[in-house]
């Protein structure tokens, strides 16, 4: 799945079109690497989002389509916020 679709499905970001945006200007890192938007999430990534001057770090533990708003944190696990 795509980086910008994962972080909108994960409810980590509200919207793909602002996740597209994250990744164009270089504020998601994935294993210690700048990724693009276009990048394929695996199990056992490692993400890191900037928020401002907040960074948010998560590991991916599960990657689907199509998920519950209830069930969308289960996806990842949260390492630093």
């Amino acid at each position: 799945m795509r980086l910008d679709k994962y972080l909108k499905v994960s409810r980590i970001i509200k919207r793909r079109t602002v996740a597209n945006e994250a990744c164009d200007g270089e504020h998601v890192m994935v294993n210690g690497r700048v990724a693009k938007a276009s990048y394929d999430v695996k199990e056992g990534d490692i993400v890191e989002v900037g928020f401002g001057s907040r960074t948010l770090i998560f590991k991916v533990l599960d990657v689907a389509d199509n998920v519950a708003k209830a069930d969308a944190s289960s996806m990842y696990e949260i390492i630093q916020s």
